[in-house]
């Protein structure tokens, strides 16, 4: 999932880690100052300058200023500019959106307080320019920094061009005075962590400055260089480089001097790699967004390559700084990536060999594979981990599929890759994996086994997608299809999807009768995923109805799921215990329990939409269990939750009249006011409080104003008023948001206003009465 880091997680939030930073003071400090008077800042700046670093070096730096948060948006392994809004989308984990996610986008984005880093927007700037405007007019509280080689044009864009670090600008000088140029000290802090006894002495230090100088002070190529202190001296790498630029001089046009410098770099370390890691850096360019050693080994080895050497020539590159090694968790192996640029030398090196092709089929052929395997294997103990897994190698599926729809008759291939991972595109890439497959079935007209696949996923997308023309017309054709091949597997997914868009049109009793069909087939065929979707299906639909059989259905879905260590799939089944629990044997604190493990479950995988469910059911055995403040404040909690899932499953019936139900009987037990202001309080929560409280854990809301009993102010007023009680004045306060200091003269009118207040003093004495321990 191009996948958002806040800069935390792999899904969208800014990491909370960053290699060593050097340097840069200047340019951060200016940043901040552009930012404070900007909703659009664009850094720009040639290749290996820095951009990337400096925007995320900057956005953990302000991340407490912005009250949801910082995204970082990564956009370089994305190429289909029509992906744009649902790869932001996404980042900020809105799982599901509707054919204009830039509509969902400016809503969701509305009322937020955030700062979105996108990162390498240069090969997509039409479509953020447009993207970036629509966002911006939406969302008045909206902060951007983009990166990119060059400008996106978007009216009130600050542009900062990024600046090589600062380089001596002679070499006679004392270790102290180098020591303050940015690209030395870089230089040297490389050095050390390669070679620990290096030392800037006096007969070094010459040679360091003129090959800093030679560099013209590019980050990416210093770093490159410094690499080589493990086994060369300062002069044998200057010698080195300067064959390397007269080659360039000589092969080609002069390219301005900071390009020849990271050209000549780039060039220099491949060089002097051995020929088994020159081949593999070439081949591994043809991973998008990352790979690990299983994919690396696959792919890339023979013709010269041994399996079981591929290890040891990973760590001969990480050695040498072409590929680096991305955090763990407890969920992944070992992730490797390239730097774009360097990326970008191994494809001219492959195409230069005239390989490109062969290894981008290799690669298709591996993801096909991992397709087949997702489909035969993710209704087992390793569903979990095939669900980070596909999320993780997300933009190698997007390469994959874009090379199928790219090259002449391999649109058969798409439909083999895109069809097998139908849930993975309805766990979160609805609009992404009905595109793909729209335009496959589009390319590969044959009716083949593959086609009528295809046909059966796009159709269960398209119901989703509120499209049931389409729906019905892809089905139809996949019916005839089924009969054609006499394929029991496919009739009874045909079943299933017909059965589940009757339950969506609310005929219940003919859904049901449908569904139990495509049951019969499932287990007919021994088809475990298929027999449980329709249980979980079934159990729906008789709950609605009514109907005694959702016990049933609701513990042999359950069973299923649990013998065979499917935990996705049990958090689902005991969503339907939970429900049951709860209505039909009045036990709510069973159902609590159901509820609560199924989130558990859910939390690892991210799967906000599931969460959502359980949190809104929650709410529901509270109005009945106890409705009282807390009730209420889970209600909007399970809002939030929603918000935060880009789903609208509340809005819809029958879920609707249950959540309706539940309010009216905690407004009537708490009075209107009183279940107003519990309401807002939890529909103001983030997610992670939401959850929090949906566990049954006490939320943080010692630190700030507690929203409920905020004096009508705004989440941003409420900011004010607490720095305001701390003693800041507008300059200070300014300076802490990262706003105007007339900005903050406004809100501070509106805080004294609201609040029916004439000085600072009496807002300090309010926030302390107002804090909650």
């Amino acid at each position: 999932m191009a996948e958002t880091k806040p800069m935390a997680t792999t899904r969208g939030k800014l990491p909370a880690e960053l290699t060593s930073f050097v340097g840069r003071r200047r340019e951060l400090a200016g940043i901040r100052r552009l930012l404070a008077g900007t909703r659009l800042l664009t850094l720009t700046g040639v290749g290996g300058v820095g951009k990337t670093r400096l925007a995320m070096r900057l956005g953990a730096e302000v991340r407490r200023t912005f009250a949801d948060g910082v995204w970082f948006v990564e956009l370089a392994a994305l190429h289909d500019s029509a992906l744009l809004g649902h790869t932001l989308a996404g980042a900020l984990e809105l799982s599901q959106v509707s054919a204009n996610p830039t509509a969902d986008l400016a809503e969701y984005l509305e009322d937020k307080h955030l700062l979105l880093v996108l990162d390498n927007c240069e090969h997509l700037a039409d479509a953020c320019a447009v993207l970036v405007s629509k966002l911006l007019a939406a969302a008045p509280q909206l902060r951007i920094i983009a990166t990119s080689r060059h400008v996106l044009g978007v009216e009130g864009e600050q542009i900062f061009p990024v600046p090589p670090l600062s380089t001596p600008p002679e070499t006679t000088m004392t270790a102290g005075d180098a020591a303050r140029y940015e690209s030395i000290e870089l230089f040297a802090d490389r050095a050390r962590s390669v070679s620990p006894e290096f030392e800037l002495d006096a007969a070094g230090r010459p040679l360091v400055i003129e090959l800093c100088r030679r560099l013209d002070g590019i980050p990416l190529a210093i770093e490159l260089a410094a690499v080589w202190m493990r086994t060369l001296s300062p002069a044998q790498i200057l010698d080195r480089l300067e064959d390397r630029f007269r080659l360039l001089a000589t092969g080609k046009p002069a390219a301005p001097a900071r390009q020849q410098a990271l050209d000549a770099a780039i060039g220099w370390s491949y060089d002097l790699c051995s020929p088994a890691e020159q081949a593999l850096w070439a081949r591994l360019s043809v991973f998008a967004g990352g790979f690990d050693l299983e994919g690396a080994e696959e792919v890339c080895s023979g013709d010269g390559i041994d399996r079981a050497e591929v290890l040891d020539l990973l760590a001969g590159l990480m050695n040498k700084s072409i590929i680096t090694r991305k955090a763990m968790t407890d969920h992944t192996v070992a992730w490797y990536d390239l730097l774009g640029i360097i990326g970008q030398y191994g494809v001219d090196r492959l195409t230069a060999a005239g390989r490109a092709r062969e290894l981008r089929m290799r690669h298709r052929d591996y993801y096909r594979r991992m397709a087949a395997e997702w489909e035969t294997d993710s209704f087992s103990p390793r569903q979990a981990d095939w669900f980070i897994r596909l999320r993780r190698e997300h933009d190698n599926f997007r390469a994959a599929l874009d090379f199928c729809l790219s090259e002449p008759a391999e649109a058969p291939a798409a439909l083999e890759i895109a069809a097998p991972i139908w849930n993975f595109w309805f766990a979160g890439f609805l609009r992404e994996g009905h595109r793909y497959l729209v335009r496959a079935l589009e390319l590969a007209e044959e009716p083949t086994p593959a086609r009528a696949k295809a046909l059966w996923a796009g159709s269960y997308l398209a119901m989703f997608l509120g499209e049931p023309e389409q729906m019905s017309q892809l089905l139809a054709e996949c019916e005839v299809l089924a009969e054609r091949f006499g394929d029991d597997l496919l009739r009874a997914r045909i079943a299933e999807v017909s059965g589940h868009a009757l339950n969506y049109a609310g005929e219940l009793p003919a859904a049901v009768a449908r569904l139990e069909e495509g049951l019969a087939g499932f287990r007919a065929v021994g088809n475990l995923l298929g027999e449980f979707d329709v249980l979980i299906l079934l159990a729906a639909a008789t709950f609605f109805l009514g109907d005694p059989r959702v016990g049933q259905f609701s513990r042999q879905a359950f069973e299923l799921a649990d013998s065979h260590g499917a935990a996705s799939s049990k958090a689902y089944a005991l969503w339907t215990l939970g429900i049951v629990q709860w209505r039909d044997h009045h036990d709510a604190e069973q159902a609590c329990r159901s509820f609560r493990e199924a989130i558990r479950l859910w939390l690892p995988l991210n799967d906000r939409t599931g969460i959502g469910f359980c949190v809104q059911a929650l709410s529901w055995c509270a109005s009945t269990a106890a409705p009282n403040e807390l009730a209420a404040r889970l209600m909007g909690g399970s809002r939030a939750v929603w918000r935060s899932s880009g789903a609208h499953v509340d809005e819809t019936t029958p879920y609707s009249q249950f959540d309706e139900q539940s309010r009216q009987r905690v407004r009537a037990a708490l009075g209107d006011a009183a279940f107003e202001q519990a309401f807002e309080e939890g529909a103001a929560y983030s997610f992670e409080q939401a959850v929090s409280l949906a566990l049954g854990k006490e939320t943080e809301r010692g630190s700030t104003v507690s929203p409920g009993r905020a004096g009508g102010l705004t989440r941003r007023e409420q900011e004010i008023a607490v720095l305001l009680s701390e003693g800041l004045s507008n300059k200070e306060i300014a300076a802490r948001l990262v706003i105007g200091q007339r900005t903050v003269e406004t809100h501070v009118e509106h805080v004294l206003g609201k609040l029916g207040f004439t000085s600072r003093a009496q807002v300090a004495r309010w926030i302390a009465e107002t804090r909650t321990d």
